[in-house]
């Protein structure tokens, strides 16, 4: 079988960093390297041209690469289709190139074949001709190569058979550098490393990379005290990763670095990325130092790729998985006022306004911004738009959209798609009514299934982890006017129960007092249709619409009669109305409960109910 392949005696040529097409190699052995994803794998070859034979070579590949499965048998006949060359600093401190194989087909098993020839380690005098073409400018032309999205990072902290360890080169941390965030004259000049061959292993690098995503600043407080950071996605042709500034450097570098520009970047501090922040397919991200040197690329910028999108149109995002991160452009048709609002779990003022987006397939979605971005934003001119990295959120039955750190938004941005969406805005949109599927049920009964409440209990309805969403036609039975108003903190956003004292009204989530409140309904009722009947809770807005009057109204009311919410119950008993409910199992008292809530009540569209009661019928008749 070995008879069949040719060895291309390329080894010492590809070393150079000149680029050979197809390569076809033999490999003498292999020997994993730990990865901390678990969609990738790497593996240390010793690779033969059938003359030489060279054991600085890396495997970096997906899972599910074709041509790639597992770990390379010995003697197993490959083609190398993509490699890079890059620089790692062995123990004496000096350069030592190492092939990273970003693509790699296997022609045949080791278990086919026989060791090719009696190859002989490629000579130390040949690999300091390496080092010195790859160093200058010879490389780029094998790293120019390199187009896939998504290449995968290189750890090469091992040794096999007796060579030198691969380390890294401490970092200069003297804050009296003379290069301290400043730009290097000579950093152009340098040879660039793709952003997928960077690991914390090595240390002398530096990247061209296009400013994908720049977030605003933000503060936190730790034990250590309070902080500011802010962070940047860098991409250029082999992949993308994250770079964070903390401190002093946040002002050093937020004005410096602007969104889409080119920038050469060297002397970060490589860590393992945290993915609960981080979804960026990088293992690792760059922490800024002191001694981290970024420069603008004026000349050759248009090498490194433009930020791409992969636009979802609002109407798909109803059956997206939540906390899925997607990008969406849409034209924002209208802006909530800000709104005051106290984290519950740190008690921290938070700021929040939303938008409502809609798009050509004529579908609106609620996005949430936050404090900075929700105090600054302005909506008047009613503008496109584009959100790459939005998270998919879920309340209420309806989808939402989110921002978060790694969130880029663009306004009005100067693409081709932008400026589809705006005409047909001016044309259409902005007149035309859009199907909300934020707000779970929006007179569309494909939004939430319809059921009957004797489907409630034999579905089993309300058993699952998050709960589930239905919508039903049918009566109320009885309105429960016990305990059914309380008084809650003046506030506007606030419906805490305040505590009366001195003439004062104490609110525990705000921790003021005020020197007067509101009133808030807390309603429930016994609803019914001609399959059974089920209680539910209603929130104070849903209660204001069965009663037919303000809670505020129904306080002063009983202020004079304290029978009055009993009246006002009277009234709304056998009014029909269209339900829209979640219901989920509760733990209350030491026991689980089944706990229904009405999210919103309408009153019936008939023309609705109709088609719905003749779908029905119809496929009875099936």
């Amino acid at each position: 079988m070995a008879e069949r392949y040719q060895l291309t005696e390329c080894l010492q040529v590809l070393m150079k960093g000149v680029p050979i097409e197809d390569a076809i190699l033999q490999v003498l052995g292999s020997k994993r390297i730990p990865s901390s994803s678990s969609d990738k794998q790497r593996f240390r070859l010793l690779l033969s041209d059938g003359k030489y034979f060279i054991s600085f070579a890396i495997l970096a590949t997906q899972i599910d690469d074709a041509g790639v499965s597992g770990e390379p048998s010995q003697y197993s006949i490959v083609k190398i289709k993509k490699c890079i060359i890059t620089m790692i600093s062995n123990v004496e401190n000096d350069n030592k190139p190492v092939l990273v194989i970003t693509e790699m087909e296997t022609l045949a098993s080791g278990d086919q074949t026989s060791k090719i020839g009696s190859p002989v380690r490629l000579p130390d005098e040949l690999m300091k001709d390496v080092k010195n073409n790859v160093v200058s400018s010879t490389t780029s032309s094998i790293v120019s190569n390199v187009n896939s999205p998504h290449k995968n990072q290189i750890d090469t902290s091992m040794s096999i058979q007796g060579d030198q360890n691969i380390s890294s080169t401490t970092v200069d941390t003297n804050v009296n550098s003379p290069h301290k965030n400043g730009a290097d004259t000579n950093i152009r000049h340098q040879f660039t490393h793709p952003i997928s061959s960077l690991s914390p292993y090595h240390n002398k690098w530096v990247i061209k990379a296009r400013v994908a995503c720049k977030s605003s600043i933000r503060t936190f407080k730790n034990f250590r005290g309070e902080g500011k950071l802010f962070s940047v996605d860098l991409i250029d042709k082999s992949g993308e990763i994250r770079a964070t500034m903390f401190g002093d450097l946040v002002d050093t570098f937020y004005n410096l670095i602007e969104l889409d520009k080119v920038y050469y970047v060297s002397k970060g501090r490589l860590e393992f990325a945290n993915k609960q922040f981080n979804s960026l397919k990088n293992d690792y991200e760059i922490k800024f130092t002191p001694n981290t040197i970024v420069e603008e690329c004026h000349e050759g910028a248009e090498s490194v790729p433009q930020t791409s999108y992969n636009f979802v149109s609002i109407d798909k995002i109803a059956d997206i998985e939540v906390d899925t991160v997607i990008d969406v452009l849409g034209a924002c048709k209208s802006t909530s006022d800000l709104q005051m609002l106290q984290s519950r779990s740190t008690g921290r003022d938070l700021k929040k306004r939303e938008l409502t987006l809609v798009d050509q397939s004529n579908n609106a979605i609620t996005l949430s911004l936050w404090d900075t971005e929700a105090e600054t934003f302005d909506g008047s001119s009613q503008p496109v738009l584009l959100l790459k990295r939005a998270r998919v959120s879920e309340y209420g039955g309806g989808k939402t959209l989110s921002t978060n750190a790694s969130t880029l938004m663009k306004i009005n941005p100067d693409i081709l798609e932008a400026y589809r969406l705006k005409r047909w805005f001016d044309n259409e949109g902005r007149s035309q009514a859009a199907l909300n599927i934020s707000s779970g049920w929006v007179g569309d009964s494909s939004q939430t299934q319809w059921i009957n409440l004797k489907d409630v209990h034999e579905m089993g309805l309300g058993h699952g982890e998050k709960g589930d969403y239905f919508q039903v036609f049918a009566t109320i039975l009885l309105y429960r006017s016990e305990n059914g108003i309380y008084k809650a903190c003046a506030k506007e956003d606030c419906k805490k129960k305040v505590a009366e004292g001195n003439g004062m009204y104490h609110c525990d989530k705000c921790k003021r007092e005020y020197p007067n409140f509101k009133y808030l309904l807390l309603g429930s009722a016994n609803i019914a249709d001609w399959s059974g009947n089920i209680w539910l809770s209603l929130f104070s807005s849903e209660a204001e619409k069965v009663l037919g009057v303000s809670s505020q109204a129904v306080g002063e009311a009983i202020e004079r009669n304290p029978q009055a919410l009993a009246e006002f119950a009277d009234k709304a008993h056998l009014k029909e109305f269209l339900f829209k409910c979640r219901t989920k199992m509760d733990y209350f008292n030491d026991e689980n409960r089944l706990k229904t809530v009405a999210l919103r009540v309408d009153p019936v569209n008939y023309k609705e109910y109709n088609s719905y009661l003749i779908s029905q019928i119809n496929e009875l008749l099936n």
